[in-house]
């Protein structure tokens, strides 16, 4: 691995956070921080904002893709089977995941529709139908840390020991901490925890490709 592939793929995961993370903020951030209800943030949302959000996060959603490939490459030393096993389980759920962030406006124009039976059963299709996918993503994620923490813990990847405290999961839950503790800023990371997660893994791998010379 040279070390431009390796700072390059890591560039283009850390733009798709910074885009996916700036749509999914448009499209669901709520200064009254509604987040316990399924769909109430959406309460409000104009159709031009989620159309923004609609297309600066979906645009962003692939690059996500090349970032996977750059922890494949940091990863790789330690076990290029697991590596690549992780590279697939991350490219197949944010492959979902691109799917269900362009789901989003949609359920926004239904929730903001006054509600009839019919947008009720809209609704309720689209719960089943996208909502379902998110634990996908979620698995996904779940996955790619364990085999992360695995690997980085080895001591034989391009990674410190250290960075295995940084993995995608354990940052995500710390958004949620920072909602528990101090909503008042923690509403502005939870609409967008796991963009965040990769933001920070994201700018943390790149630091650590840098310095190595990997």
């Amino acid at each position: 691995m040279t070390k431009s592939i390796a700072i390059t793929t890591g560039l283009v995961g850390l733009l798709g956070a910074v885009l996916t993370g700036a749509g999914e903020f448009i499209l669901h951030f709520d200064a009254l921080a509604r987040f316990g209800s399924e769909f109430e943030f959406f309460a409000g949302i104009t159709n031009e904002r989620t159309s923004l959000g609609h297309f600066v996060g979906v645009l962003g959603a692939p690059l996500y893709l090349v970032g996977g490939w750059h922890i494949y490459l940091m990863l790789r030393p330690a076990s290029p089977s697991w590596s690549l096993a992780a590279f697939f389980i991350t490219a197949y759920g944010f492959a979902v995941g691109a799917v269900w962030i362009g789901s989003r406006a949609s359920i926004s124009a239904l929730i903001n529709t006054p509600m009839t039976p019919d947008i009720e059963q809209l609704i309720g299709l689209y719960d089943f139908r996208y909502e379902t996918l998110l634990q996908v993503i979620r698995i996904a994620v779940l996955i790619l840390s364990v085999i992360y923490i695995w690997l980085t813990l080895s001591g034989r990847s391009h990674y410190p020991k250290w960075m295995a405290a940084l993995n995608p999961i354990l940052l995500i839950v710390g958004s949620f901490i920072v909602y528990a503790i101090a909503p008042a800023i923690g509403k502005y990371l939870m609409p967008i925890a796991l963009n965040v997660a990769f933001f920070i893994f994201f700018t943390a791998s790149i630091m650590i490709a840098r310095k190595n010379g990997v």
